[in-house]
């Protein structure tokens, strides 16, 4: 059974490989397609694509793909393009011996081990002799020789040179800037990050991460370096983007609009912008609207009862008219067409609430329909003591008209919507407003059931009328006192 669960076949290397490497020896040939050859396995396109933006920020490959005279010379360094540009800059830079051990570091598998210290500079204090005696031994020798090795072949001495800055050559879609509380980054390539708890890092605003692992929305980091806040601008400056930003803020819920210069997920500064376009803000409102969902929207009691009348129409076809569709998937679908023009100026949630909604949604709404709506789905029904009372369109029922007993008496005939097609469902209300039947056919209850409400609620409602032929009786919105006092 286990053999049975195998893969047929491993996985090619080629899969799941950095093609970093592949990448720049293949344009070091002049090819820039990996199509342009024939492979047992070609190489992924998404992850080859990423080879080539990381070459491109390398200094490597030019915008078209081709090699530039950098990644000639990092081509001719025997390791990963990362810490070949990290040597080749950090020599051109004066700080060739440093870059030196921490390529040799990074090449050998982590001489201290311990993977709750994620501070390069400790493996560096180590390699130098300072706490020597917690690393491994053995790979720190491997380490000594490999560093003295890269500096012999690059003709480089002498240790001097920033650490983070070295690590950011190497590695610079992970520079990582704090956010929030300690531990937590947010990298350039737009990944979250985190430290361990209580690592002496936690508290550094920047960071150059040489490794990070694991697929959950934040990474977990393993070894980084300090990265000066002050070099950030001179060590990428040809990365720097400047553009207006107009979209919409989940946490202060309104339209930001500002001139942002990012280091590329990295916001380093943001200015508001004074005269942000009108129309980038409307779509970036609509874009909250759309967020935030339906219930955002400034609804009343009148403008939901207006929208169930529509859908109560448009389900029953209501003379063939083209009914719009009001339900929240279709509105927040339609926001642009319908709401749109109503947003002059609206920029937030809270500025939303004052929104003509009411309009806005009447809108939706030909001059005939709205005759039609008035005709097959009253807001209100008079009942026979004179009551205008609200129909509710809202419930799974239709519509419902909640009436006091009382004020049906004599009417033998149930009230009906939509031209007379759908009767009302009926909430028959006790003096004191709770139900005491529900009803579709007035007539029937007269006949059946009101003899054991008019036996349950008599003795407890002693000063309201319950006469024994409802059908005879005369309505009345009074008790029999006020009654009297009124003859």
């Amino acid at each position: 059974a286990e053999t049975a669960a195998l893969a047929r076949f491993e996985t090619p290397e080629i899969m799941e490989a950095d093609l970093a490497p592949l990448a720049l020896d293949l344009a070091r040939w002049g090819v820039t397609d990996p199509a342009e050859l024939r492979w047992p396995d070609p190489p992924p396109p998404a992850q080859y694509a990423q080879a080539q933006e990381l070459l491109r920020e390398l200094g490597a490959l030019d915008r078209d793909g081709r090699i530039t005279t950098q990644g000639k010379e990092i081509g001719r360094l025997p390791m990963h393009p990362r810490l070949a540009h990290m040597l080749v800059a950090g020599k051109a830079a004066g700080h060739g011996g440093l870059a030196c051990d921490i390529a040799a570091l990074l090449e050998e598998r982590d001489i201290l081990g311990e993977r709750d210290d994620c501070d390069l500079r400790s493996r560096l204090a180590a390699l130098h002799g300072d706490s020597g005696g917690k690393a491994h031994r053995g790979a720190l020798e491997r380490v000594r020789r490999a560093a003295k090795d890269l500096r012999r072949r690059l003709k480089v001495t002498g240790g001097g040179g920033d650490v983070g800055e070295l690590l950011a050559l190497a590695y610079p879609d992970r520079v990582a800037k704090r956010r929030g509380a300690e531990g937590r980054y947010l990298l350039r390539n737009g990944r979250g990050a985190i430290l361990p708890e209580g690592d002496r890092l936690a508290a550094e605003d920047w960071l150059a991460v040489a490794d990070l692992g694991g697929a959950q929305a934040d990474a977990r980091i393993y070894l980084a370096a300090p990265l000066p806040a002050a070099r950030i601008e001179t060590l990428f400056e040809g990365d720097m983007e400047q553009t207006d930003r107009v979209e919409w803020d989940d946490r202060q819920q309104k339209v930001i609009a500002a001139l942002r210069r990012q280091l590329g997920a990295i916001t380093l500064k943001e200015t508001p912008l004074r005269k942000p376009p009108p129309e980038a803000m409307l779509e970036a409102m609509l874009a909250g609207i759309r967020r935030m969902g339906p219930d955002a929207l400034p609804w009343t009691d009148a403008t939901r009862a207006w929208r169930a009348r529509i859908m109560f129409l448009r389900g029953l076809d209501y003379r063939g008219a083209d009914w719009p569709d009001v339900s929240d998937t279709s509105l927040m679908e339609g926001l642009g067409d319908w709401l749109a023009p109503f947003l002059a100026g609206v920029a937030s949630r809270d500025a939303l609430q004052k929104a003509d909604l009411k309009s806005a949604l009447a809108s939706l709404l030909t001059w005939e329909l709205g005759q039609m709506l008035d005709d097959g789905a009253p807001t209100h029904w008079t009942v026979p003591t004179g009551s205008r009372l609200a129909l509710d369109y809202g419930g799974e029922d239709g519509p419902v008209l909640r009436v006091r007993l009382q004020e049906m008496l004599g009417e033998a005939e149930t009230p009906a919507v939509a031209g007379g097609r759908v009767p009302v469902l009926i909430h028959l209300l006790s003096p004191a407003g709770r139900p005491l039947q529900v009803t579709r056919d007035l007539a029937g209850f007269w006949r059946g059931s009101y003899a054991q409400v008019k036996a349950e609620m008599k003795g407890r409602y002693p000063k309201h009328l319950w006469p024994d032929d409802p059908l005879e009786a005369v309505p009345t919105r009074r008790s029999k006192k006020s009654m009297d006092r009124k003859k």
